[in-house]
């Protein structure tokens, strides 16, 4: 009788010791985030969203990894694969191409895993609305080429000498970004369409698209553009985002050549530029609170999972400022401001 009293007691005691330690070990369990970059050579992805992804996700007590999918769709599938065999909490995808988002989807939504897009948003229509654990962080992809758009019409109009011709028309170069990616396609439009909406003709003398917006590509371009025919007619040099813009000025500069120049993404070396009166506008592309949403939104809908939240009922932008803008694109949109000459110092 002894003998089981003590069988009994023993059992008890690692019964509870485990017990204390599956509390112990929830106690200190850090939600994992399985992420990714689409390309780390993408100056303004690798250069600013993805340290502050991790600084952000690390000041919030949670792991965060980022893989880089290097321009490759298939590869960004197999990585995602990867993160759900290793049991990430939540995933956060940048992804390759907009228009191939479900592949992605259906792999969250079979493994039953919160996902968060963000920076590309999904082109394919309705793909949202096809699973509840699914959320987007990025902007207005429009309102970036419109500020652009906005601040050369008014420093055309402000500066009548930059009409080298005197024929009234904005003859123009542009540089543009990923062929479909919703940022270069409504930056390209809106840029240029702000003259027109303002009664200023254009001519499009070139444009030129890179699927990786490099500053190699800018240089390449713009030096090919300066020695072609219609190089000493080039008035005005639009770029969809600074990585391109710092090549078209490398170009220019080995030219002996000035011409005014506006990019998109307020980057360090788009602001020095804009001291030195190399470049005359960008368009901060807030990248810090991107970074920030998505990770906010990752960590918000883990620890609703873990405390079996239904799907439908999981507040993702919960003790945070950011806002949902409707049920269909469930998107967070962070705003852009315009740098100029002007107010340039203050992003710096």
């Amino acid at each position: 009788m002894k003998k089981i009293f003590y069988v009994l007691l023993a059992v008890t005691f690692f019964a509870l010791v485990l017990a204390g330690c599956e509390r112990k070990d929830k106690a200190d369990d850090q939600i994992v985030i399985g992420a990714n970059i689409y390309n780390f050579s993408d100056n303004f992805m690798n250069g600013v969203m993805k340290p502050e992804l991790e600084r952000y996700a690390a000041s919030k007590g949670a792991t965060i990894e980022i893989v880089d999918s290097e321009g490759q769709q298939a590869k960004l599938n197999d990585q995602v694969d990867v993160y759900i065999s290793k049991g990430v909490d939540v995933l956060a995808i940048n992804l390759v191409d907009p228009a191939s988002a479900s592949s992605v989807i259906e792999k969250a939504s079979a493994a039953d895993i919160p996902l968060v897009l963000f920076n590309k948003e999904a082109t394919e229509s309705g793909v949202m609305s096809t699973y509840d654990m699914l959320w987007y962080v990025g902007t207005n992809s429009a309102e970036s080429g419109i500020i652009q758009g906005e601040m050369m019409v008014n420093d055309w109009i402000a500066n009548p000498d930059w009409d080298k011709n005197g024929d009234g028309v904005v003859q123009y170069v542009l540089l543009k970004g990923e062929p479909g990616h919703p940022d270069a396609e409504a930056r390209t439009r809106e840029s240029v369409k702000a003259f027109v909406d303002a009664g200023i003709e254009v001519d499009e003398l070139a444009l030129e698209a890179d699927p990786n917006w490099s500053t190699q590509h800018g240089n390449d371009k713009m030096q090919a553009w300066l020695a072609s025919s219609f190089g000493k007619d080039i008035e005005l040099v639009i770029c969809n985002n600074d990585g391109m813009a710092f090549g078209a000025i490398n170009a220019l500069k080995a030219a002996g050549v000035s011409l005014p120049l506006y990019g998109v993404d307020a980057l360090d070396q788009a602001l020095t530029h804009i001291a030195d009166g190399e470049m005359n506008g960008t368009v901060l592309n807030d990248g810090v609170n991107q970074s920030r949403a998505t990770v906010d939104l990752a960590i918000n809908a883990a620890k609703a999972v873990m405390d079996d939240v239904d799907a439908m009922d999981i507040d993702v932008t919960a003790g945070t400022n950011w806002v949902i803008e409707n049920n269909i694109t469930k998107a967070v949109r962070v705003p852009y401001v315009p740098v100029t000459p002007m107010n340039y110092e203050e992003f710096r």
